[in-house]
């Protein structure tokens, strides 16, 4: 009995630790950059935008605009540190592709962001900017 009791310690100290070994990485995490502060990225770096014209639960980024900005789409979002998973959620687009969402509104990449870490697209036409999670969704200019 007592070698059933140790093994069984055994198996469940194993799963504790494979669990903490194989955890997944975060589907968006916070990086940071001199000059431009916190801002949200995928899993290797890539960095979020929104756009402004875009609306809470809805996307007016379609055709030509998309070959630019192609959508962020994960079926599950983990987050890291600092975020809060509630936060994100999925869009039905009116093309028919899921798009995720943050606070609302949706996630978009930048064609001409090269690598991870790249924020080219920040402040493009002063209509498509990174997040940072503790300022968002800004306030309206009165």
């Amino acid at each position: 009995m007592k070698k059933l009791a140790v093994a069984a310690f055994g198996v469940l100290v194993l799963a504790g630790w494979s669990s903490l070994l194989f955890a997944a990485e975060p589907t968006v995490k916070i990086a940071s950059k001199a000059g431009l502060g916190n801002y949200l990225v995928n899993d290797v770096g890539w960095t979020l935008y929104w756009y402004s014209k875009d609306s809470a639960g809805e996307s007016v980024c379609e055709g030509p605009c998309l070959e630019k900005r192609p959508v962020f789409f994960r079926r599950t979002v983990t987050v890291s540190a600092g975020l809060m998973a509630e936060d994100f959620g999925t869009l039905a687009r009116r093309d028919g592709a899921n798009q995720t969402t943050f606070r609302g509104y949706p996630l978009y990449y930048w064609a001409n962001d090269l690598a991870g870490g790249d924020t080219k697209g920040q402040g493009v036409n002063d209509v498509w900017f990174v997040i940072d999670p503790a300022k968002f969704p800004p306030k309206p200019v009165l």
